[in-house]
């Protein structure tokens, strides 16, 4: 993963030998998704979440398939997420559930109901109906069993009918507690003025908002589309803006923290440090079930464990699928991963230094 020429070459031959459906198990299985998948099934997940639990950190399950979008397809992933929060109930080391949204409908779809509602046919209308009660059923499922579910963010095109669904869910399900949780791609500058309006619909319907922060995916493609479509671009102007901004939303919710939850997904160690150092300066405890640190699995593994050995709460997200599924996940953690400033660059010179220091002992 650290020659980004030999990445592009089988994100390429991926793609014609999923269109030909040429088997890939062979050479994905024991290589990139050994690395970064818990398994194909539920109940291949065990083997990940049993192999956390020394280490104190737990697992937050992701079904990870990005099948065709058939009507049997989106039937199959939403049963299979409902499978998810089951399972997720009867053990204590799974954290949270996690779904994401455009798995369950049209792409064509999502993006038209988001952006342009007020176009949508009486037949789209009723297909869209469709998809909001497979969201709604999800989030109840998760209440019902006291699990709390994270929705995932997703592309600029889909974003706004995410928003107006989770608003809707945590209304519902999150009057004790939070339950379900927004997801909050900072890279985009409208981000903060949106959790104030969140926090300040909480405070007046009387309910509990779950925030999960991440930086953001999709930087170059909404750049690109925000061209083309003309409307202003919606990513911050650079990298340091991008990390104000999420720093910025941690600090609100932990400042808020007797109103809200925090799920932090980030590989990035400083951002990792300053919530640390807040948690102690706010004098809260370490273990705040509030509070949690995420990264995914076969990544910042170096972080994980410190932070859980140190006493913080801290969750692995455990994908899961077939190896077809999940390769377009499995690409994309490729690709974050090239250069050598990437995530797997400074672990491969972390592991180089440590080998180093063991031999000299």
């Amino acid at each position: 993963m650290k020659h980004p020429g030999i990445v592009k070459l089988g994100k390429y031959a991926s793609k014609i030998a999923l269109s030909i459906h040429f088997p890939l198990g062979w050479i994905v299985k024991p290589t990139l998704y050994k690395q970064f998948v818990g398994g194909e099934t539920l109940e291949d997940t065990t083997k990940s979440i049993n192999y956390l639990r020394p280490f104190n950190v737990k697992s937050t399950l992701d079904y990870s398939a990005e099948s065709v979008k058939t009507p049997k397809g989106i039937q199959a992933t939403f049963e299979e997420t409902i499978r998810s929060i089951d399972f997720a109930k009867s053990n204590p080391n799974i954290a949270y559930a996690v779904f994401k949204p455009s798995t369950l409908t049209r792409d064509d779809l999502f993006a038209k109901a988001s952006e342009k509602r007020e176009e949508l046919t009486i037949e789209e209308i009723k297909e869209y109906r469709e998809f909001k009660e497979r969201f709604m059923a999800l989030c109840k499922r998760a209440y019902d069993n006291n699990v709390r579910i994270l929705v995932d963010a997703e592309d600029y095109c889909f974003q706004d009918a995410i928003d107006d669904l989770t608003d809707e869910a945590m209304r519902l399900y999150n009057k004790e507690r939070p339950i379900v949780f927004a997801t909050l791609q900072m890279y985009r500058h409208d981000r903060m003025p949106y959790l104030r309006r969140i926090y300040d619909d909480a405070v007046e319907k009387g309910y509990y908002p779950g925030i999960k922060f991440v930086r953001g995916a999709y930087m170059e493609e909404e750049r690109i589309r925000a061209a083309l479509m003309g409307y202003p671009d919606p990513i911050c102007k650079d990298k340091k803006a991008t990390d104000e901004n999420f720093d910025a939303g941690v600090q609100f919710v932990v400042e808020h923290i007797d109103r809200m939850e925090l799920f932090m997904g980030t590989h990035n160690e400083e951002s990792n440090y300053k919530l640390a150092a807040l948690i102690d300066r706010l004098n809260l405890k370490k273990n705040d079930p509030r509070i949690y640190f995420s990264q995914l699995l076969g990544m910042s593994d170096n972080i994980s464990f410190n932070l859980a050995h140190a006493g913080y709460n801290v969750t692995k997200y455990v994908p899961y699928a077939k190896v077809r599924d999940v390769l377009p996940y499995l690409l994309r953690r490729a690709e974050e991963n090239t250069s050598v400033a990437g995530q797997t660059g400074r672990e491969l010179r972390m592991l180089k230094i440590e080998m180093e220091r063991r031999k000299k002992k």
